[in-house]
């Protein structure tokens, strides 16, 4: 193997390994808002709202519920059939082989362009996700304070 193709190897393992990494951090951070959710939901049900702390905490999980959507569709399967399985569900064993031989650096590309845009959604998720935490907390602060 040249020196260019281990380049281009270590290059598609990279791209794929933060595929995974960033699959990794949106399953966690999803499990996390749906659980603030719930909780939020709870202390709702439980604390005795005032109009503003309604408004802002409404708001707040308005933001978490955007954010979680932003997380599924950052992990939504792609089934375009360009990159990976999808494609191989296609083809015939010898034509997964021709697939296999050309050339790799367009692969690279495709898959870091999902990268990207997994990395872009997730990145949107986290900012909503303490934006919709910080008006929650202040929708408590609000409520427990009594603030008319």
């Amino acid at each position: 193997m040249s020196t260019r193709e281990q380049h281009l190897t270590a290059a598609h393992a990279e791209v794929k390994a933060e595929i995974a990494r960033t699959d990794n951090k949106t399953a966690l951070l999803l499990a996390f808002v749906g659980a603030v959710l719930a909780g939020g939901w709870t202390l709702a049900r439980a604390l005795p709202l005032n109009p503003p702390a309604c408004a802002v905490g409404g708001f707040g999980m308005t933001l978490l519920v955007i954010a979680a959507g932003l997380l599924l569709r950052s992990v939504r399967p792609n089934l375009s059939g360009r990159h990976g399985f999808p494609l191989w569900a296609t083809l015939a064993p010898e034509q997964i082989t021709d697939a296999l031989s050309r050339d790799l650096a367009a692969d690279i590309a495709g898959l870091s362009r999902l990268a990207v845009v997994k990395f872009t959604g997730l990145r949107r998720a986290v900012d909503l996700t303490l934006a919709g935490g910080a008006l929650l907390i202040l929708a408590a602060a609000l409520a427990l304070g009594g603030a008319a």
